[in-house]
């Protein structure tokens, strides 16, 4: 879990406090002996950026801003000090502290208390033995310019991560396609999102080839979950629409996976889970915004009735596809969804999924790979905030020439393209099933991580959360 962020309008003594500065000099009267002060000063000149005092009874710790070139960096500096922060006050099991904000210094303020509150995140459902776990249960601001909007805000979106990433971190022996709606239906129920779990009779009734396809090895029944929310006075005439790959659990069908390459797909929903938490933080902050979530949910087995390779496929939209690797399944839900969404006549339709192993190869761990149809003004919005939050996004081309590595033969496209440009051709292909503005996203690098990396954790990450609340923010503002 997160720690919560608490609007505060005074200091009480015995507080453990985090002094957020960019200079000694700012530091009011009292605070420090004047020997202390001398020492602050001292540190200062070594470009030392955290400086803890232990007054026994409580922490009192100095914080000075990072120096950046630009904003983009500052900001993520102050994020990373942020989780050098938590990591001290949990190591010295501290559960409550409070920030002074004292130069009313509020986008390095807000930065700090993310990298701190989202660094703080931990799993522990399925641990038996507690040692290690976090103590930072809530931070207090007091600031003369972060007000109840901007702690509102930050809660949100602290709970959408929250939520993403706990989705994401279930191993499959509990979070089934059933059990990943449930779950998603019960974090939304207070909220004013409204949830559509559309069974398989009615899938088949949708003639949704792709999801039923990819489902007939499975003993487990497809899903397709529906979410909406609308905001008061919602400043888009159409709705944007989120669509997010739901696969639970991918063995890669009858192309099985082989040595490693089955471990961690348990992640495989990320996109699904980044939706859902998306939709979590837009209602929580109350943004007055039309939005329509979708997610395909279904796992990828090699049961009895698998498909295999080879076999056509009839999608939701009539067109048909010829399964050349039974691997490349999350493509075939996807399309299915976002054909689906045509009926809502969006505005935006942006997808995220853990798509291809080929966005990891060409950017690693550390971007989003985004290819855009008829949507440029858009992508360039979402990569602007995608910057500013530091989920940054790395554009490839859709250019019409990679349509031809998907051309079939038997049918009229085929699910897999040739060895080359893989993260490519699996955006084209789903973009054969768009008639809207359209982002893809494959976040298979980052949504992730086996080694902790700062405030993102170890484990899922959430990535996605930070990224379309903040493109949302800015639309509506």
């Amino acid at each position: 879990m997160h720690p919560k962020i608490i609007d505060q309008t005074g200091l009480s003594r015995g507080d453990n406090l985090l002094l957020l500065t960019d200079s000694p000099k700012a530091i009011p009267n009292g605070l420090f002996s004047a020997p202390e002060i001398a020492f602050i000063t001292e540190q200062f000149k070594r470009k030392v950026e955290m400086i803890p005092f232990n007054r026994l009874d409580h922490w009192v710790l100095i914080q000075f801003i990072p120096v950046a070139k630009d904003r983009e960096q500052r900001l993520e500096k102050c994020r990373l000090a942020g989780d050098k922060i938590q990591l001290f006050l949990n190591e010295h099991k501290v559960k409550r502290a409070t920030l002074f904000d004292i130069n009313t210094l509020e986008e390095e303020a807000t930065a700090l208390l993310e990298g701190m509150a989202l660094g703080s995140y931990q799993f522990f459902k399925y641990k038996t033995d507690k040692e290690g776990e976090n103590t930072l249960l809530e931070i207090g601001i007091f600031s003369g310019k972060i007000g109840k909007q901007e702690v509102t805000d930050l809660n949100a979106m602290l709970n959408g991560v929250e939520l993403t990433r706990n989705l994401v971190n279930e191993p499959n022996s509990y979070l089934t396609a059933t059990t990943f709606a449930r779950e998603i239906e019960t974090a939304l129920e207070k909220t004013v999102i409204t949830v559509e779990i559309l069974s398989k009779k009615k899938i088949e009734a949708l003639q949704m080839g792709g999801l039923l396809g990819v489902n007939k090895g499975s003993h487990e029944p497809p899903l397709f979950i529906i979410l909406e929310y609308k905001g008061r006075k919602a400043k888009n005439k159409k709705p944007i629409v989120l669509v997010g790959k739901g696969i639970v659990y991918d063995t890669g069908g009858m192309n099985l996976k082989t040595e490693s390459h089955m471990e961690n797909m348990k992640t495989d929903m990320a996109g699904g889970a980044a939706v859902a938490g998306t939709l979590l933080a837009v209602a929580r902050a109350k943004l007055p915004v039309h939005l329509i979530g979708l997610i395909p949910a279904t796992d990828n087995r090699p049961g009895p009735q698998a498909i295999v390779s080879g076999d056509v496929l009839k999608m939701h939209n009539g067109m048909t596809v010829e399964v050349i690797n039974t691997d490349a399944e999350g493509r075939l839900i996807l399309a299915d969804a976002l054909s689906y969404a045509t009926r809502y006549k969006p505005e935006l339709t942006i997808d995220l999924a853990t798509l291809t192993g080929s966005a990891v190869r060409a950017i690693g761990k550390r971007a989003i790979a985004g290819m855009q149809s008829d949507a440029r003004k858009e992508f360039e919005e979402l990569r602007s905030c995608g910057s500013n939050v530091y989920e940054r996004i790395v554009e490839l081309p859709l250019w019409d020439d990679y349509g031809e590595e998907i051309k079939s033969q038997l049918a009229d496209l085929k699910n897999l393209g040739g060895p080359e440009a893989g993260a490519i051709t699996a955006g084209k292909f789903l973009q054969k099933f768009t008639s809207y503005p359209y982002i893809h996203l494959d976040i298979a690098g980052p949504s992730f991580l086996e080694k902790r990396d700062s405030y993102r954790g170890q484990g899922a990450t959430g990535v996605g959360v930070r990224l379309l609340l903040e493109y949302l923010k800015q639309k509506t503002n």
